[in-house]
């Protein structure tokens, strides 16, 4: 059962919390909490209920894939219900397979984000606090270095997109532990943590026996990396005004002498204009884009890609003729 009193949290760490929160939220602003009941989530929850009080709600997501996940929410039901925490257990069908990428873990963390951010709509929540953290981040960038990822995804976890904030990447995993553990607090253990089935419980481990990874310092190069991507988004929105006409029946783009990374960008936004469903792999649009410079036609997804002398015409691929 979770303890009947709260002990004080340190006033070093609320103060510091509050201003990790001031730099991504309204002075006013209501977030709803996700908390799956690691240590990690726990102490998210213990510091933005010191720092908003009732402004500060709660929720749990049950998928629904191990048997004890039921005990578990309502164990973080009760220990909210001691301290005085609005909290609710959200549940729902894990959607089916589909498309290429949509693996157990993507489908879950779909649901989750989904359900979340209904139950943010229903309680007037501004703002939804996820509990990733400076560990979280390390992890990440590896995993996404050692995929090819460009720079977007090496700019690694974001500190806030949409309505979604991470006002804990700042803090070490090892320091949320210990504030979780002085409240009295056992934290519940996902399996999956450990689980070598997991590229990312693997890493874990590997990464424990290395000393001299600087957390720190790879935190301020993903941020320095995401604040590039924003910077090379920001100008793909105004080379679009300029460069391309979007017509009812297609788009064409104005090549010119535009770098290569940016005329991936303005192939991919022609391209979802006319297929938003289109899974818009970065191998894949930088292979269009090359054949494209090679004066050859593609295809992604549904959409007829045609190099025309200076200029590229987008437009819906004409009806596959039956036999």
């Amino acid at each position: 059962m979770p303890p009947t009193s709260a002990n004080e949290l340190s006033r070093a760490a609320v103060a510091r919390f509050a201003r990790d929160l001031a730099a991504l939220a309204e002075p006013n602003a209501r977030v709803l909490v996700a908390v799956s009941g690691g240590p990690d989530s726990l102490a998210l929850l213990l510091l933005a209920h010191a720092a908003l009080g009732d402004r500060c709600h709660a929720a749990t997501v049950d998928h629904g894939l191990r048997p004890e996940a039921a005990d578990e929410a309502a164990w973080i039901a009760d220990l909210c219900a001691t301290r005085g925490i609005d909290h609710a257990i959200l549940r729902a069908p894990l959607p089916d397979r589909a498309g290429r990428t949509a693996n157990l873990s993507a489908r879950a963390r779909a649901l989750r984000y989904r359900l979340l951010e209904r139950h943010a709509d229903a309680i007037g929540a501004d703002l939804i606090a996820t509990a990733h953290h400076a560990d979280d981040q390390l992890e990440t960038l590896i995993m996404r270095l050692n995929r090819g990822a460009g720079l977007a995804g090496l700019a690694g976890v974001r500190v806030r997109g949409g309505r979604i904030i991470r006002p804990l990447l700042g803090w070490r995993h090892a320091e949320l532990v210990a504030l979780v553990a002085e409240q009295g607090i056992a934290a519940i253990d996902d399996p999956s943590n450990v689980s070598d089935r997991f590229d990312r419980a693997r890493l874990r481990k590997a990464l424990a026996g290395i000393d001299w990874l600087d957390v720190d310092r790879v935190g301020a190069s993903a941020a320095a990396l995401g604040d590039a991507e924003d910077a090379i988004a920001w100008m793909v929105r105004r080379l679009e005004a300029e460069l391309c006409l979007h017509e009812a029946d297609g788009s064409t783009l104005r090549i010119d002498d535009v770098p290569f990374e940016l005329r991936r960008r303005l192939l991919e936004r022609c391209v979802a204009r006319f297929d938003p469903g289109a899974e818009l792999r970065g191998g894949a649009v930088a292979d269009a884009v090359r054949t494209l410079d090679s004066k050859r036609s593609t295809m992604l997804g549904n959409v007829l890609c045609e190099p025309r002398g200076p200029e590229w015409r987008f437009s819906p691929a004409p009806p596959r003729r039956t036999p």
